[in-house]
């Protein structure tokens, strides 16, 4: 009897959706990630940013764009993550 696979092993790819706040160099951009985290000791809500280095291979989009970026292999020593779609145009 045969067992099937359900996945590749490597686990769930993240996904995240930010604001671009660059695209100066060509082929990468800057994504700006926001959530919301609360204070472990003072329970107030925090708004907490972090920037990664996206690769955008089409250069489709530009500042200030609404796009969602999944993890994907090491593109470089910065880039880890790539542009699945841009969600909203400015």
């Amino acid at each position: 009897m045969e067992t099937a696979k359900l996945s590749s092993g490597h686990g769930h790819t993240k996904e995240r959706i930010g604001v671009v706040v660059r695209a100066k160099t060509p082929k990468t951009i800057v994504v700006e990630v926001e959530r919301l985290t609360q204070h472990p000791r003072y329970n107030k809500v925090i708004r907490k940013r972090k920037r990664w280095m996206v690769h955008d291979e089409k250069s489709t989009a530009k500042v200030g764009d609404k796009v969602k970026i999944v993890e994907s292999r090491p593109i470089s020593k910065m880039k880890c993550w790539r542009v699945a779609e841009v969600l909203k145009v400015e």
